[in-house]
C-alpha cells in the first residue's frame, strides 16, 4: 500500500480504520488550510518609500565597527574602573573584555571573508 492510500484510508470515516487509533484521530481534528491561512496570513514587505532610509551594505559594515570600538571603549572603561577602585567587579570587567576581544575577532574573520571574496571575483575572468 502506497503512502497516499493510507492516508486517504485514514482520512477516510471509519473506512478499514482501527477504532481508536491516535492517529486517525489526530488526522480527523487536523485544521483544514483555509483555517490555518486565517490564523497566520501570509507576510508582506513594505513597500519602500522616501520615510524609511535605505540601508546599504556599507551602513552595515560601519555600524559593525563602531559596535566593536563602543565595546572595546566599554572594556578600557571596565578595567580603568577596576583600577581606579571604583564600584566594578572584577568579574564585569572581565565578561566586558572578553565580549570586546570576540567582537573583535568576528570583525578580522568578517574583514577576511570579504577580501577573500573581493580577490576571488578579481580573478574572475570576464
Amino acid at each position: 500500500m502506497d503512502p497516499i492510500s493510507a492516508y486517504k484510508m485514514m482520512v477516510s470515516s471509519g473506512a478499514g480504520g482501527l477504532p481508536g487509533n491516535p492517529v486517525q484521530d489526530a488526522v480527523a481534528r487536523a485544521i483544514p488550510p483555509a483555517e490555518l491561512d486565517k490564523l497566520n496570513p501570509p507576510i508582506t514587505l513594505p513597500a519602500p518609500d522616501a520615510a524609511q532610509p535605505a540601508y546599504s551594505f556599507q551602513n552595515l559594515v560601519g555600524d559593525f565597527v563602531q559596535d566593536v570600538n563602543a565595546r572595546q571603549a566599554a572594556a578600557g572603561d571596565a578595567v580603568n574602573g577596576l583600577l581606579s577602585g571604583k564600584n566594578v567587579s572584577l568579574h564585569q570587567a572581565m565578561i566586558s573584555m572578553e565580549e570586546a576581544s570576540v567582537s573583535f575577532q568576528l570583525m578580522v574573520e568578517v574583514r577576511n571573508k570579504l577580501l577573500d571574496s573581493y580577490q576571488e571575483l578579481m580573478r574572475m575572468q570576464v
